[in-house]
């Protein structure tokens, strides 16, 4: 069975000597950075465990676990959709996914890129600024008219000529006592 296009060894640029990876991928110099932030697993010490520590089937490797996080978060798929094949369980990689958002290792991680960063280039601390919005364009409110959804309701139509409003004939507290 051959490998989607997309897992499949890519070719080399034109102008070097570096392959062409997905953007999910993980470069070696890239995963030396990251792998001392990878926290390690604990074993609750309250617990009894039915195997000794080390038992059993052997973890699935930070890396992989890693990349497959990335290639959730780059291309948006679910969780159960993410390829078995090359990243192992999609159920694993988001149980590891929670405990490393837990220990706070995404945080680090974007604390050593800032910082990394800030090296390189130099970020200005003393001067930043944001730019969002959380509410409705007024513009927006008056150029589309009413929602589409709420034609046609039953407090837009007219009133039936000689009656009264719909409701039921008897009130509601006497429709379990005879007249």
């Amino acid at each position: 069975m051959a490998l989607p296009y997309c897992f499949q060894q890519q070719p080399f640029l034109p102008g070097g000597d570096m392959p062409r990876i997905q953007s999910w991928e993980v470069s070696d110099a890239f995963w030396e950075k990251v792998a001392p932030l990878i926290p390690l697993p604990e074993r609750n010490p309250n617990k009894r465990y039915k195997r000794k520590a080390g038992g059993g089937r052997k973890p699935t490797p930070s890396r992989r676990i890693f990349e497959g996080i990335l290639y959730v978060l780059r291309t948006g798929c679910p969780w159960k959709v993410l390829p078995k094949e090359r990243f192992g369980s999609p159920s694993a990689v988001h149980a590891h996914f929670l405990r490393w958002i837990g220990a706070g290792f995404f945080v680090a991680l974007w604390q050593a890129g800032l910082a990394e960063y800030d090296d390189m280039e130099g970020i200005t601390w003393s001067w930043q600024s944001i730019d969002g919005a959380m509410v409705k364009s007024p513009k927006a409110m008056t150029s589309g008219g009413p929602n589409p959804t709420d034609r046609g309701e039953k407090w837009n139509q007219t009133p039936l000529t000689g009656g009264r409003r719909w409701g039921p004939a008897v009130d509601r507290r006497a429709r379990g006592n005879p007249l």
